[in-house]
């Protein structure tokens, strides 16, 4: 449920319907536009929206329920773009965003070495993997504890935030001492318990698109974390399963723009595990700027040939250095900037 304030409402008459929600219970989301105030209420249900006596109270317009599903995540709850910050960065106004880094830290000196690159290159976050969830039990898990300590060293470094995967709810009170935004990766679009959690404590949410998701059932895990509370949260496309067998996953480019129309979350684009082919990434990367998407998530290393893990889709420096100079001038004619 939205409340709708009148033309030039006064700040005294917005501070007593949001104390007016409060004191039912509920959290509120505040939208200041140039000339009206939106106050979105977490949790509303339709009982509220029945016994409410909000349009009586001075300097209301109107009450309005959220028709999608998914409602704190939709352009109806908030027609202004949520902008996410971390350490200085700001994820979902002018700037496209770029998070680079290897798929799996494998030891310090790598993850040090990498670090300086992103940085060198352009990149404002650096990416990588601690916990790693892979389709096989015999594959390099991540370095766990040990490997967030190296990324926690590497932006001491370069004073880059980090971005790293949390796999399940015992592990988000250790990811969150060290990481700067949680990811929730693509195996996980749907453990609701995970979530939960994730919407009780205050880190950004990076969520990414299941394999096998609608856009829809994205949106919906992303309210999720919002219901709890959690308001920065990112949505990501990373690839779906289709019948083509050319690439790893099929790149939905559609998805981007409509993910900007359907909600005011930013929205993230994955290349690397969009195509699961190094040379694709550039092309692809271009293209969901061009499509809109407020970051880009790309995985590089020193040496993909040798990587524990997704080596194939990995850049190596001087090739993420070149699309990160190809890419401005895509930024530029959107009216972007990288």
């Amino acid at each position: 449920m939205i409340i709708v304030m009148q033309a030039h409402a006064e700040p005294k008459q917005i501070e007593a319907v949001v104390n007016r929600v409060e004191e039912l219970g509920y959290k509120v989301h505040l939208s200041r536009g140039e000339s009206r105030t939106i106050i979105g209420i977490i949790g509303a249900d339709e009982h509220l929206i029945q016994q409410s006596s909000f349009e009586a109270m001075d300097g209301v317009e109107k009450t309005m329920r959220v028709m999608q599903p998914f409602r704190i995540a939709s352009r109806d709850f908030t027609q202004q773009d949520s902008i996410v910050k971390v350490n200085g960065v700001e994820i979902g106004g002018k700037r496209v965003v770029v998070m680079a880094g290897p798929c799996s830290v494998e030891s310090r000196e790598m993850i040090l070495e990498t670090a300086h690159a992103v940085k060198e290159a352009g990149a404002t976050i650096l990416r990588g993997g601690a916990f790693k969830p892979r389709s096989s039990p015999y594959s390099f898990q991540g370095l766990g504890e040990e490997g967030l300590r190296y990324l926690a060293e590497a932006r001491e470094q370069t004073g880059l935030p980090i971005v790293t995967e949390v796999m399940s709810p015992d592990e988000i009170e250790v990811v969150a001492e060290y990481a700067d935004i949680l990811q929730v990766g693509a195996r996980n679009t749907q453990n609701y318990s995970l979530l939960r959690a994730l919407g009780k404590q205050s880190k950004p949410v990076f969520l990414k698109r299941g394999m096998s998701s609608t856009i829809q059932e994205l949106l919906m895990s992303a309210e999720y974390i919002l219901s709890g509370g959690n308001m920065n949260v990112m949505v990501g496309e990373r690839g779906i399963r289709t019948f083509e067998t050319a690439t790893r996953f099929t790149f939905d480019v559609n998805a981007i723009p409509v993910l900007k129309e359907l909600t005011h979350l930013p929205v993230v684009a994955d290349p690397s595990h969009g195509t699961g082919k190094w040379n694709l990434i550039p092309p692809i990367a271009k293209a969901a700027v061009a499509a809109g998407v407020d970051a880009l998530m790309v995985e590089i290393h020193p040496n993909p040939a040798a990587a524990w893990s997704d080596g194939n889709q990995s850049l190596t420096f001087e090739r993420f250095a070149k699309m990160m100079q190809d890419l401005r001038p895509v930024a530029e004619a959107v009216g972007r900037t990288i």
